[in-house]
Parts: structure tokens; C-alpha cells; sequence
């Protein structure tokens, strides 16, 4: 029995309703870019003190934990810029985006290039690949070889995810450049890899590389764990739609197809309020400093089902996509 969510009309005018807070307020992204850089730099500043005082490196990892938590509220900066909804000037929301994107080893044009084919194809079946967490269908599944079930399963695991994921993507992945890049991703891509290097070697000629390495690892694990996890949990939840692409509708994808990930008011501020992220993807222009209040005025957003923070930890059970009962499964369904 399908279990594809309807629409009724009031929703098809949704995203003209959101677009009166699609606007960036100057005071409030100055405000932001202050109280997250800023700490983030003096924790940094902080971690390289205690470990010159020979400090012990479980206090400066507490630290790290600490500093991670601003590395992510940094991601946010940078993914707005990627939507040009920080500022309204685009030179402003590129050069920040830039240097929010050199702080998280991810190059502006080629991340934000992806990102925006994700908002364009979530949800659809047939357009699946691109910025997105690999699923499969059970059917698809059933029929792949034992070699490409292996791999699924090793990609799907939370321990991949989580702690071999941000290795993968942010130290590997986006060093290179990808078949479908044109000319301003690759440059991205080149003034990245260049800016890292010459972190890298500031870092050898100050504090040394041991130091630099002893507080970037925990500092980038924590961080791009937390990261993935938020992306990981707002497109594979119980309840989630996907649909093929002759029946895929965005606005569905956008409400139920993105979750409303409830946190912690202290989680929401670190993550820039991402977990409305049904807000998000009906309309992406919108800033995060207006997420919540865009959210608390138009009741259609209250009605999506939230995810707690408790109940996301059971996301990691749900494999697979079951194209007839329309819902996500787990491997053990397969039994």
C-alpha cells in the first residue's frame, strides 16, 4: 500500500509564502561571522598554549571537542554562501565562502556546484549520485554482484560513516578534481589545495607539524563525523520519501523528504538551526539566522513529524529502499 504523502493545494504555494524571509540582514551575518571565528581561533590559540605547556592531550582533545563545534557552525557560514543567502552581495558570499571553505578543506565552487544538483534531484529515484549518501533499492540490491553487496554494506556501516567518512571526503575527495567539473570548480579546487599547503607550512615554521597534526586530526574527526551525520540523518530516516522521477515532485521531497531533525537548543546553535531542514529545501535562499523564525511563523512547517535527537540513532538500521512497500529497510528485511 503506497505511502507517498499528498499535498493539498494551500502547500503547492509554500515556497512563494517562504520567500519573504529569503532575505540576508547585514547585522546578523557580521554577528555570526564574529562569535563563531573568533572563538574558534582563540580555542585554536588555546590548544597550541596547553600543548606547549606539555598540558595533557586529554584536556586539549576536550578542547578539540569544544573547537569542533565551532569547525561545524563555520560549515553552516559556508554553506549559505553556497546558496548566495548569507549576504545579498555575491562577491561577499564568495570570498567568505572561500575562506570558510579553506578552514573545512572544501573547495566553494565544486562543493556548491553539487550541492545545488542535491537540492535539484533529492528524493528521485532515478537522478540518485550526486552530493548525496549512496542507497540502493532492494530489487537493486538483490540483483548486484556479492563483491558490489560487500562494498554497500561497508559504505553503510556507521563505522565507515563516521570515522573513515571525513577522512575520505575532506582530506581526499575534494583534493581532486571530478569528470564533470568545469573550469571555476577545478580553480576552487587548485586555490584550496594551494591554501592548505601553505597552512601546512606556516604550521612547520611556527608550532611545528606534530602540534598542527595533534590538534587539526581531532579537531576535523569530530567536526566532519558530526557533519556527515546531520546530512547522513536528513535524507534516511523512518518515514522518508523517495519516488521515481515521473512521479517525483520537489515540494514532497522538501517536506518529506528532508527531516525536521529536533536538537538540543545548544546542537541547534552549532548547526545554524540545519536541522529544519524541511525549511531548507522548500527554499534555499533563506539564511540560517532566519530558519527558526520562518519556521515558528507558518504552521504548514510545524506540521512535519520531528526527528529527535534519540530516535535519529535507529537512521542507521535503514539500508535500503523497498520501492513496493515505499519506506527504507533495513538488511535483516532481506531475511
Amino acid at each position: 500500500m503506497p505511502v507517498n504523502p499528498t499535498l493539498s493545494g494551500s502547500l503547492e504555494d509554500l515556497p512563494k509564502t517562504l520567500s519573504a524571509y529569503a532575505q540576508s540582514i547585514p547585522r546578523k551575518a557580521i554577528l555570526q561571522i564574529i562569535e563563531t571565528f573568533v572563538p574558534f581561533l582563540l580555542l585554536w590559540g588555546l590548544m597550541i598554549w596547553m600543548d606547549r605547556q606539555g598540558s595533557s592531550y586529554w584536556i586539549i582533545l576536550a578542547v578539540a571537542v569544544l573547537t569542533a563545534g565551532f569547525q561545524v557552525r563555520i560549515f553552516i557560514l559556508f554553506h549559505d554562501c553556497c546558496h548566495g543567502s548569507f549576504f545579498a552581495s555575491r562577491r561577499a558570499n564568495r570570498i567568505l565562502g572561500y575562506v570558510a571553505g579553506i578552514v573545512n578543506f572544501t573547495p566553494f565552487e565544486q562543493w556548491r556546484r553539487a550541492h545545488a544538483i542535491h537540492h535539484e534531484t533529492v528524493g528521485d529515484l532515478d537522478r540518485r549520485g550526486v552530493g548525496d549518501i549512496w542507497l540502493m533499492t532492494v530489487e537493486e540490491y538483490l540483483a548486484a554482484s556479492r563483491w558490489k553487496q560487500v562494498a554497500y554494506r561497508i559504505i553503510r556501516n556507521p563505522i565507515t560513516i563516521l570515522l573513515l567518512g571525513p577522512f575520505v571526503v575532506f582530506l581526499v575527495s575534494q583534493r581532486f578534481f571530478r569528470a564533470t567539473d568545469r573550469r571555476r570548480e577545478r580553480m576552487s579546487v587548485v586555490i584550496t589545495d594551494i591554501a592548505m599547503a601553505l597552512i601546512l607550512l606556516a604550521a612547520y615554521l611556527t608550532i611545528g607539524i606534530r602540534t598542527y597534526v595533534l590538534i587539526q586530526a581531532p579537531v576535523m574527526l569530530i567536526a566532519g563525523a558530526g557533519g556527515i551525520w546531520l546530512f547522513y540523518v536528513q535524507h534516511q530516516y523512518e518515514g522518508v520519501y523517495w519516488a521515481r522521477h515521473g512521479v517525483w515532485s520537489r515540494l514532497k521531497a522538501a517536506l518529506h523528504g528532508s527531516s525536521y531533525y529536533k536538537l538540543p537548543a545548544i546542537l541547534g546553535w552549532f548547526t545554524g538551526n540545519i536541522g529544519l531542514h524541511h525549511v531548507h529545501h522548500v527554499l534555499d535562499r533563506i539564511p540560517n539566522y532566519t530558519l527558526q523564525k520562518c519556521f515558528d511563523d507558518v504552521p504548514e512547517l510545524r506540521e512535519v513529524k520531528p526527528l529527535t535527537l534519540r530516535g535519529s540513532f535507529g537512521c542507521v538500521k535503514l539500508n535500503l529502499w523497498d520501492e513496493e512497500k515505499e519506506k527504507l529497510v533495513s538488511f535483516g528485511a532481506l531475511r
